[in-house]
């Protein structure tokens, strides 16, 4: 029985992963923002011994902090950041605007590395010392042919970036770092024209961590397993 860290947990891909997690008997700590509802989440709060929900606004460093002292000396073996926001809708030039831009950077980008930065000690005391980043194809610079959303796609080009440069400088010490794409899913921010559902994204993203060594560290994959290019 492993530990799983997983940040934007309250609806989603988070929600997901946290459904089955639990479910298969990992303990979990779920981390979701103040203002959420948490409906599903407490009926599997409720039912699940395995299960800890915590409070966690990504994009404010002191409330990264704070998780770390809550935390501290508790091994994890598996941080999943999952929180994300997409941005403004059909932004295009003519339409951007500095400060939205910004906090799509904040949230996607600079947060996930913050947190990882912050719960380190926890994770090396952890047997699995996997550091996951849910990115997207929509990151991939070769395979932008669609324009557009440049909030969106600059955010997870940086986020693939810094994951890469976080397994460089972590190789040492053992740890794995991968960015994965969940594929078009079916949720608030991909839309109920997606191609998949929550679960199958989940299921195949949690195949890919559970196979996950150096060999994969710095590596961008799909919720298949395939290679996505940078």
């Amino acid at each position: 029985m492993a530990t799983y860290l997983v940040t934007g947990a309250s609806r989603g891909l988070g929600l997901e992963f946290v459904r089955q997690l639990v479910g298969r008997g990992e303990n979990v700590i779920a981390t979701c923002r103040g203002d959420r509802s948490m409906s599903e989440l407490d009926g599997l709060y409720d039912t699940h011994e395995n299960l800890q929900v915590l409070e966690l606004e990504v994009a404010d460093d002191k409330s990264i902090a704070a998780l770390g002292r809550q935390l501290d000396g508790l091994t994890i073996d598996v941080l999943i950041n999952n929180a994300g926001v997409y941005g403004p809708r059909g932004a295009a030039i003519g339409q951007l605007e500095g400060d939205n831009w910004s906090e799509v950077m904040r949230v996607n980008c600079i947060a996930p590395i913050l947190l990882a930065q912050t719960l380190l000690p926890n994770l090396r005391e952890g047997a699995g010392k996997k550091l996951v980043f849910i990115t997207s194809k929509m990151g991939s610079i070769a395979d932008n042919r669609g324009g557009g959303s440049y909030a969106y796609r600059s955010s997870k080009s940086a986020l693939n970036a810094a994951v890469k440069s976080l397994a460089v400088d972590l190789a040492n010490d053992d740890f794995v770092s991968v960015a994965l794409h969940p594929g078009w899913v079916r949720t608030d921010m991909g839309g109920p024209n997606a191609m998949i559902d929550a679960t199958t994204s989940v299921s195949g993203m949690l195949q890919v961590i559970d196979r996950a060594g150096q060999a994969e560290s710095g590596g961008f994959y799909g919720y298949d397993g395939a290679v996505i290019p940078w």
